[in-house]
Parts: C-alpha cells; structure tokens; sequence
C-alpha cells in the first residue's frame, strides 16, 4: 500500500486469522490505516468485514471459543498483549452500529453517560461535553431546546448523529462504523457522510459499507474483502478507477456481490 509522506500510521495489522471455533473467517490479513483518514472496507456479505472490524477494539472477545492469531498494533501497542486493560482499549477506540441504539434516556443523558462512567460528575462540565459532542455530530441545532426529550423520539438520521455524539463523548482516537447509513434515508445519509468527512480532522475512521458509491465519497483508503482475505487494499481513486485484481473490478463493477 503506498504510505503517504508524513502520514502516521494509527493501526498496523499483520497477518491476522481469526477463527470461530473451527471456521476460518478471517487469512492473512495484512493492513496499514493512517491517521487521520476514512479507511473503508468493502465486499459482498459474509466475507469477513464486520469481523474484521470487530478485531479492531476486541468485541470479538465476547464470542464463545474465538482465536485470533497475527498482531493488530493501535499506536505502536499490541492491542491482543495479554497486559492490554480491554476496558480502556474499548474507551479509546469508538463504535458505531448499524442500527442506531439510543438508550432509553433524555438526548442529554444518552451524551453523557460516557463521562458520568468515567466519574465526571459536575452539571456544567457535563453541559459542555454535551453541547460540544452534540456540535461536532451536526445535532445541537436541532436538539438544543428539547434535550430532556428521549432520544428514541428523534428520527433515525438523527438517532445515528445521536449515537456518535455519545461516542464522542469518551473521547476516543478511532472510531468503528458498521455500515452506518444502510438505514437511513438518502438525506440523512449525506449528512452522515458530511459528518464522517468532518470527523476524520480529529479522529481515524474504519468504515464498513455495502455501498460503493459511499465508499467512493468519503474514504481516503479502501480494502477489497472476499472469503475471509484482503484481495486488494490502497488508496480509494486507484482502487475504483484502477484495479489491479480482476476479482475487484468485477465486484466494483457489479458483476457479482
């Protein structure tokens, strides 16, 4: 992959399998996710993505009898060293789903409940963490004078705005995103995308979608899964407008998946 100048990288992984029970899903995986960028990965359903990313902050650990093999390094750590603090890698390295999953609890105290973990207890401390999370999710102007309100009662566009405001809230260095948009509606999805676009100034993004045209859009880097192994990786113009493996110009191109 080429490496840009001056570009850290953030998450290095080298050759790593990942099995459930006895099931393959994942080979040889080897991938370089810079700073400070969108790094998309794409292919058909069931070929390892969202495993993948799961690898990334350890939330394949609570599946019964996984093994990972191979080394995923976060800022020079091996995230799978024995001595890792799970909690705090989880902390530091957000997750947004599919489905947008607001508690069922004020705007307000879905924000904050990251930092009242985390033992910040004083209202105007909690105030600003709120309204500054709110702002960089794109949400405080159409939530600000209903912030007692549920936050299942906002629409689904703005329950996934709401979801990565209380991600951002803990104030982590990368951010999952799977599928994020498969949801929402077209104008919702823009403003997610606009959001992402934003976001990557402070924060790395991994994104998983089934949506070329997305991928396209917003990433910076895109990998190419299928059956469980990176066909092809590099920098998202190049891998859209020039393939090197025939497999991802026929998935591109929508010959299959």
């Amino acid at each position: 992959m080429i490496k840009e100048k001056n570009k850290k990288i953030k998450i290095d992984v080298d050759q790593l399998a990942f099995y459930y029970g006895k099931k393959q899903a994942l080979t040889d995986i080897s991938l370089k996710i810079p700073e400070h960028e969108v790094f998309a990965l794409i292919g058909p359903s069931g070929c390892g993505k969202s495993t993948f990313l799961r690898t990334l902050n350890r939330l394949n650990d609570l599946i019964h009898k996984t093994k990972v093999e191979g080394k995923i390094e976060i800022d020079g750590q091996d995230i799978y060293n024995p001595n890792v603090d799970v909690v705090q890698l989880r902390k530091s390295i957000g997750m947004v789903f599919q489905k947008a999953n607001p508690f069922p609890s004020s705007i307000f105290d879905n924000v904050a409940y990251g930092p009242r973990a985390n033992g910040i207890k004083d209202r105007k401390k909690l105030r600003e963490i709120v309204e500054r999370c709110l702002r960089q999710a794109a949400l405080w102007d159409e939530v600000k004078d209903r912030l007692k309100a549920p936050g299942t009662s906002l629409s689904g566009g703005q329950q996934q705005r709401l979801c990565i405001a209380r991600v951002l809230a803990v104030e982590p260095d990368v951010i999952l995103m799977d599928e994020p948009t498969s949801a929402l509606d077209p104008l919702a999805t823009a403003k997610v995308e606009d959001l992402i676009t934003e976001l990557k100034e402070k924060y790395t993004i991994v994104i998983v979608t089934h949506n070329m045209e997305q991928a396209a859009r917003i990433s910076d880097q895109t990998a190419f899964f299928l059956n469980g192994v990176v066909v092809e990786a590099g920098p998202t113009d190049r891998l859209f407008t020039n393939p090197t493996k025939k497999e991802t110009e026929d998935y591109i191109t929508g010959k299959f998946g």
